[in-house]
Protein backbone atom coordinates (compact mmCIF):
# COMPACT_ATOMS: atom_id res chain seq x y z
CA UNK A 1 0.00 0.00 0.00
CA UNK A 2 1.13 3.68 -0.86
CA UNK A 3 0.21 7.12 -0.60
CA UNK A 4 -0.29 9.41 -3.48
CA UNK A 5 -0.41 13.08 -2.81
CA UNK A 6 -1.69 15.23 -4.92
CA UNK A 7 0.54 17.81 -4.84
CA UNK A 8 -0.41 21.00 -6.66
CA UNK A 9 -2.78 22.10 -4.10
CA UNK A 10 -1.16 20.23 -0.69
CA UNK A 11 -0.23 22.89 1.93
CA UNK A 12 3.77 22.76 2.57
CA UNK A 13 2.83 22.13 6.29
CA UNK A 14 0.88 18.71 5.10
CA UNK A 15 3.48 17.55 2.92
CA UNK A 16 5.82 17.92 6.29
CA UNK A 17 3.66 15.34 8.16
CA UNK A 18 3.32 13.15 5.52
CA UNK A 19 7.41 13.27 4.84
CA UNK A 20 8.24 12.59 8.25
CA UNK A 21 5.60 9.66 8.12
CA UNK A 22 6.37 8.06 4.96
CA UNK A 23 10.10 7.59 6.29
CA UNK A 24 9.13 6.95 9.87
CA UNK A 25 6.62 4.38 8.73
CA UNK A 26 8.83 3.40 5.39
CA UNK A 27 5.71 3.36 3.13
CA UNK A 28 6.19 4.66 -0.53
CA UNK A 29 5.10 7.89 -0.94
CA UNK A 30 4.70 9.62 -4.23
CA UNK A 31 3.38 13.58 -4.60
CA UNK A 32 2.31 14.02 -8.48
CA UNK A 33 2.66 17.49 -9.82
CA UNK A 34 2.94 19.20 -12.90
CA UNK A 35 5.69 21.34 -11.70
CA UNK A 36 9.09 20.78 -10.25
CA UNK A 37 8.65 19.82 -6.58
CA UNK A 38 11.57 19.89 -3.60
CA UNK A 39 11.12 17.11 -1.58
CA UNK A 40 13.46 15.49 1.40
CA UNK A 41 16.10 12.96 0.38
CA UNK A 42 14.60 9.36 1.03
CA UNK A 43 14.45 6.22 -0.52
CA UNK A 44 10.35 6.24 0.26
CA UNK A 45 9.79 9.43 -1.12
CA UNK A 46 9.66 10.33 -4.62
CA UNK A 47 7.95 12.72 -6.90
CA UNK A 48 6.13 12.06 -10.49
CA UNK A 49 6.19 15.38 -12.55
CA UNK A 50 3.26 15.51 -15.34
CA UNK A 51 2.85 17.65 -18.28
CA UNK A 52 0.28 20.93 -17.46
CA UNK A 53 -3.35 20.58 -17.93
CA UNK A 54 -6.58 20.21 -16.49
CA UNK A 55 -6.71 17.19 -14.18
CA UNK A 56 -3.71 15.80 -15.63
CA UNK A 57 -2.43 14.93 -12.14
CA UNK A 58 -5.48 13.78 -11.11
CA UNK A 59 -5.64 11.67 -13.79
CA UNK A 60 -2.59 10.19 -13.28
CA UNK A 61 -2.90 9.19 -9.93
CA UNK A 62 -6.19 6.90 -10.85
CA UNK A 63 -4.03 5.67 -13.07
CA UNK A 64 -1.87 4.42 -11.17
CA UNK A 65 -3.37 3.84 -7.46
CA UNK A 66 -4.42 0.51 -5.94
CA UNK A 67 -7.13 -1.15 -3.83
CA UNK A 68 -6.11 0.16 -0.78
CA UNK A 69 -3.45 3.00 -1.35
CA UNK A 70 -3.88 6.39 0.35
CA UNK A 71 -4.51 9.23 -1.96
CA UNK A 72 -4.24 13.25 -0.17
CA UNK A 73 -6.44 15.70 -1.89
CA UNK A 74 -9.00 18.31 -1.52
CA UNK A 75 -10.07 17.34 -5.12
CA UNK A 76 -13.70 15.90 -4.90
CA UNK A 77 -13.81 14.18 -8.05
CA UNK A 78 -10.47 13.14 -7.88
CA UNK A 79 -11.31 11.79 -4.09
CA UNK A 80 -14.35 9.95 -5.65
CA UNK A 81 -12.54 7.97 -8.67
CA UNK A 82 -10.06 6.96 -6.13
CA UNK A 83 -12.51 5.25 -3.97
CA UNK A 84 -13.80 3.99 -6.72
CA UNK A 85 -10.57 1.90 -7.20
CA UNK A 86 -10.82 1.17 -3.51
CA UNK A 87 -8.56 3.48 -2.45
CA UNK A 88 -9.11 5.70 1.21
CA UNK A 89 -9.36 9.42 0.04
CA UNK A 90 -8.22 12.02 2.59
CA UNK A 91 -7.99 15.74 2.26
CA UNK A 92 -5.78 17.97 3.93
CA UNK A 93 -8.00 19.14 6.05
CA UNK A 94 -8.59 15.79 7.68
CA UNK A 95 -11.57 14.74 6.34
CA UNK A 96 -11.55 11.18 5.00
CA UNK A 97 -13.97 11.00 2.70
CA UNK A 98 -16.92 8.20 2.87
CA UNK A 99 -19.87 6.72 0.49
CA UNK A 100 -21.97 9.03 1.67
CA UNK A 101 -20.06 11.64 2.16
CA UNK A 102 -18.38 12.13 -1.08
CA UNK A 103 -21.59 11.76 -3.05
CA UNK A 104 -23.08 15.01 -0.72
CA UNK A 105 -19.61 17.15 -1.34
CA UNK A 106 -20.13 16.21 -4.93
CA UNK A 107 -23.71 17.80 -5.05
CA UNK A 108 -21.95 20.85 -3.42
CA UNK A 109 -19.37 21.41 -5.63
CA UNK A 110 -21.78 21.42 -8.49
CA UNK A 111 -23.89 23.89 -6.97
CA UNK A 112 -21.02 26.05 -6.02
CA UNK A 113 -19.80 25.84 -9.45
CA UNK A 114 -23.10 26.93 -10.76
CA UNK A 115 -23.12 29.66 -8.83
CA UNK A 116 -19.75 31.05 -9.73
CA UNK A 117 -20.77 30.49 -13.30
CA UNK A 118 -23.62 32.63 -12.93
CA UNK A 119 -21.10 35.76 -11.21
CA UNK A 120 -22.19 34.83 -7.28
CA UNK A 121 -18.72 35.37 -5.43
CA UNK A 122 -18.45 32.48 -3.69
CA UNK A 123 -14.78 33.19 -1.46
CA UNK A 124 -12.66 30.48 -1.12
CA UNK A 125 -11.66 27.91 1.81
CA UNK A 126 -10.62 29.24 5.03
CA UNK A 127 -7.00 29.00 5.83
CA UNK A 128 -5.94 25.74 7.46
CA UNK A 129 -6.06 25.99 11.25
CA UNK A 130 -3.96 23.93 13.98
CA UNK A 131 -7.21 21.75 14.60
CA UNK A 132 -7.39 21.01 10.68
CA UNK A 133 -3.17 20.07 10.78
CA UNK A 134 -4.00 17.88 13.93
CA UNK A 135 -7.21 16.16 12.45
CA UNK A 136 -4.92 15.27 8.86
CA UNK A 137 -2.19 13.79 11.25
CA UNK A 138 -4.61 11.98 13.24
CA UNK A 139 -6.35 10.25 10.09
CA UNK A 140 -2.95 9.77 8.56
CA UNK A 141 -2.18 7.78 11.84
CA UNK A 142 -5.26 5.50 11.72
CA UNK A 143 -4.55 4.58 8.03
CA UNK A 144 -1.16 3.64 8.68
CA UNK A 145 -2.39 1.59 11.91
CA UNK A 146 -4.52 -0.10 9.40
CA UNK A 147 -1.91 -0.65 7.01
CA UNK A 148 -0.08 -2.32 9.79
CA UNK A 149 -2.48 -4.68 10.78
CA UNK A 150 -3.67 -5.31 7.14
CA UNK A 151 0.22 -6.60 6.44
Amino acid sequence: MAIWVDADACPKVIKDVLYRAAEREQVQMTLVANQSLSVPASRFIRTLRVAAGFDVADNEIVRRVAAGDLVITGDIPLAAEVMEKGAVALNPRGERYTDATIRERLTLRDFMDTLRASGVQTGGPAALSQRDRQQFANELEKWLRGRAQRG
